[in-house]
């Protein structure tokens, strides 16, 4: 059979975007095979962080459940929320089996054998499922805020978010990068970004036509990379489609001065709290995730226990390095909470009203991968708040939670991951 006259350099390149076609063995390349709405919007907020909590005084104890549990001594600065705030024991993902790895598996439930041959491979997050139904009407469908510190998710890739194929998503890793990505306007004149655009389209155009016409005579294994590849064609379509929407449409006034550079830990996390309330606040998006740093967290309270040995404490000095860690940040989740309540929507009701806040992370404690610490405010999801839930029998799925939370904030999707249901109990 001849093989078509298509190149391997054959690629897309146009605003920092890189789309080449994929090596196909059937190709002969063997060596390199392996508007505003009439009701308040819901908006999703995912918050993770690495090497779990104290496990003696984070978790309320699993005979003290309901609405009259007794807060523990970690969640102590939430006081004031907690009939806002409802807290879930027994969640875990049970493809989970290296703690190392992190966040990388929290929203997305994936077993990371699950093809065959390859030692990863990942799913869509819950947070990317939020955006294709939530992000329709913003101009981004998502915002991913992340930590310089590729450690602080526990090892492993990094990212919380990850797209319809598999694929981690960038997140921006500090505060000012943040800030101008929501809210400074483009310096480029408004024609010349319109050719680029067009531009892009074109070339895009050209790739899909020389993609297409390799289908036929492909082996199984190279249809499904051509499939893949395709897949990602889509996703470009998508965000140029975005992009021409947005076009010549300014961006939201920014509520507050432009952030510090070099920001840390503690303040890092303060001000990124803020953008994301700021991101809800303009509408320009719903859905955020944002990966917090540890071991900067850590620096900046004066701790000098690196955060891996902190998360393999003992009674003394380790113990009590996390034991900061956690007020530290349960400190910092009130403010936001306070701050998403004293934000108001033009109907007199709250942000808080209308966003789902989920906080947790993928480990327990050392390297304990269930009952992953897990936190859920806000009224976006219309799930039962101000309660302790302690899910009997076997590990529940975590992708359980996801997708209870998903249906409750509006988007139509039956399962996500490896759930087998949505988690009754909190049903309101």
């Amino acid at each position: 059979m001849s093989q078509p006259d298509l190149s391997r350099r054959h690629f897309l390149r146009a605003a920092g975007t890189l789309v080449a076609l994929p090596a196909l063995s059937s190709l002969g390349f063997k060596a390199f095979a392996a508007e505003k709405p009439s009701t308040q919007p819901k908006r999703m907020v995912f918050l993770g962080f690495g090497y779990g909590v104290t496990n003696e005084t984070w978790f309320p104890a699993l005979k003290d459940t309901g609405a009259d549990y007794a807060l523990p001594v970690g969640l102590a600065p939430l006081a004031e929320h907690k009939k806002d705030f409802t807290l879930v024991q027994g969640l875990s993902n049970k493809f989970s089996d290296e703690a190392h790895w992190g966040s990388t598996f929290w929203l997305t439930g994936a077993n990371r054998y699950a093809e065959p041959g390859q030692s990863f491979h990942n799913g869509i997050s819950a947070d990317q499922v939020a955006a294709m139904r939530l992000g329709m009407n913003t101009r981004y469908g998502s915002i991913r805020l992340d930590c310089a510190n590729a450690g602080d998710s526990g090892h492993g890739p990094g990212s919380m978010a990850w797209d319809a194929r598999g694929k981690p998503l960038i997140g921006h890793e500090n505060p000012v990068a943040a800030y101008h990505r929501l809210f400074s306007d483009e310096t480029m004149p408004l024609a010349q970004r319109q050719a680029m655009l067009a531009e892009q389209r074109s070339v895009l155009d050209v790739v899909l036509e020389d993609a297409a016409r390799v289908r036929r005579g492909l082996s199984r294994s190279d249809t499904d990379k051509l499939d893949e590849y395709f897949q990602s064609i889509r996703d470009i379509e998508l965000r140029l489609s975005k992009d021409e929407q947005w076009l010549d449409r300014p961006k939201a006034k920014a509520p507050f001065p432009e952030p510090k550079p070099g920001l840390a830990g503690k303040d890092e996390i303060k001000v990124m709290y803020d953008l994301i309330v700021a991101a809800l606040q303009t509408d320009s998006t719903r859905v955020l995730t944002y990966r917090q740093p540890v071991s900067t967290l850590l620096t900046s309270l004066n701790i000098k226990v690196a955060s891996h040995d902190m998360s393999h404490y003992a009674p003394g000095e380790r113990r009590e390095a996390s034991q900061k860690r956690d007020l530290q940040q349960s400190t910092l989740l009130a403010g936001l909470l306070t701050k998403l309540k004293a934000t108001k929507e033009a109907d007199g009701s709250s942000l808080f009203d209308h966003t789902t806040v989920a906080y947790g992370s993928n480990i327990r404690t050392v390297h304990y991968l269930d009952n992953c610490p897990t936190l859920i405010a806000g009224g976006g999801s219309g799930i039962r708040l101000g309660q302790h839930i302690a899910l009997q029998g076997k590990s529940t799925p975590l992708c359980n939670l996801w997708l209870t939370l998903l249906q409750g904030s509006g988007v139509k999707v039956d399962s996500h991951g490896d759930s087998n249901g949505i988690v009754k109990e909190l049903k309101a």
